[in-house]
Order: C-alpha cells, then sequence, then structure tokens
C-alpha cells in the first residue's frame, strides 16, 4: 500500500527542496479513489460536486478498486500515478 502524506511538498525549513512541481488544485487532474465500500461513491461524488464550485471537473475522474477487503492492484496504482496529480480517498460505510 502507498501512503500519500498531504503535507507532501511542504518543505520544512532548513531542509532542500524535492519537489518537482506543487499540486495545482485548480487545473491539475485529480481522481477520486473508492474503496469499493457502500456509500463511499456517493461521498465521492458529493466531493466532485463540490469541486466544482471552485474549479474545472472535466479532469476529475471517479475509480474504485474491485474489493473494499483487497488492496488495490499494482497496475492500477501506477497508472493513477501517471494519469493524476492528486488523489482524495473516500473509505465509506
Amino acid at each position: 500500500m502507498r501512503i500519500v502524506n498531504p503535507s507532501f511538498g511542504i518543505v520544512p525549513g532548513g531542509a532542500e527542496q524535492t519537489v518537482e512541481r506543487e499540486v495545482d488544485w485548480l487545473n491539475d487532474p485529480i481522481v477520486l479513489f473508492g474503496n469499493n465500500k457502500p456509500n463511499a461513491r456517493e461521498l465521492l461524488e458529493g466531493v466532485r460536486e463540490k469541486l466544482g464550485a471552485h474549479r474545472r471537473i472535466d479532469n476529475v475522474d471517479y475509480i474504485h478498486k474491485n474489493s473494499a477487503s483487497q488492496p488495490a492492484p499494482p497496475e492500477m496504482i501506477e497508472t493513477v500515478t501517471q494519469k493524476y496529480r492528486a488523489a482524495l480517498l473516500a473509505l465509506g460505510d
């Protein structure tokens, strides 16, 4: 499992910059990633709708893994990391 730190890109004092480019939350492609539990999709659809008040949403996509009890397959994670600059996750129930 790859865990993403939302503070990634914020450089602590005295540390060197390691980020290629910060996420542009108004324009960069975002994936809404669901765990396939009940209500995860509804939660993320609501997030997408709310994002639409602040940014374009034609590049905000929804995906979900096949099973809530299994990790996302490596090829799914690889696709997400190549296509999107940010991911918002939902753990429904």
